[in-house]
């Protein structure tokens, strides 16, 4: 039933644009191009004018009819979901904690609490030979 509403819909829809295109207006208009304005002998005097006003509001009228059937049809369908099959969301993943190393303390100097990087050996003691660093230079 909806593919048969479908197919009477895209033909209303093709029929209700070619009628509009037709239809005379107040300057050069699409119906001239096909001959609507010298077919006076075949429509009467006052030409396709009322003949195509009346195919008009007949099509804009199936056009609209077709287009709320249409979508009650679509209403009542029940859409297709992804969420539908999942019994659960899954759990949510705790962050990774990272170790942190305490600074190691140097050896030997009591009184000192200066940190020395892992892997080093201790403070720098300036030596005799390099007195620039001894008097702070």
């Amino acid at each position: 039933m909806t593919a048969l509403m479908l197919v009477l819909h895209v033909f209303v829809c093709l029929v209700l644009i070619m009628v509009i295109l037709l239809q005379t207006g107040k300057g050069a208009e699409m119906g001239a191009t096909f001959g609507v304005g010298s077919s006076s002998a075949v429509f009467g005097p006052r030409g396709p004018t009322p003949l195509l006003a009346k195919v008009t509001v007949a099509a804009a009228v199936i056009f609209m009819v077709t287009s709320l059937v249409l979508t009650i049809f679509a209403s009542r369908q029940e859409a297709p979901s992804l969420l539908k099959g999942m019994s659960s969301p899954p759990a949510a993943q705790q962050p990774v904690q990272r170790a942190v190393q305490p600074p190691i303390k140097t050896p030997g100097a009591a009184g000192s609490k200066k940190a020395v990087a892992p892997g080093a050996k201790g403070p720098v003691q300036p030596t005799q030979g390099d007195k620039s660093q001894a008097h702070g230079r």
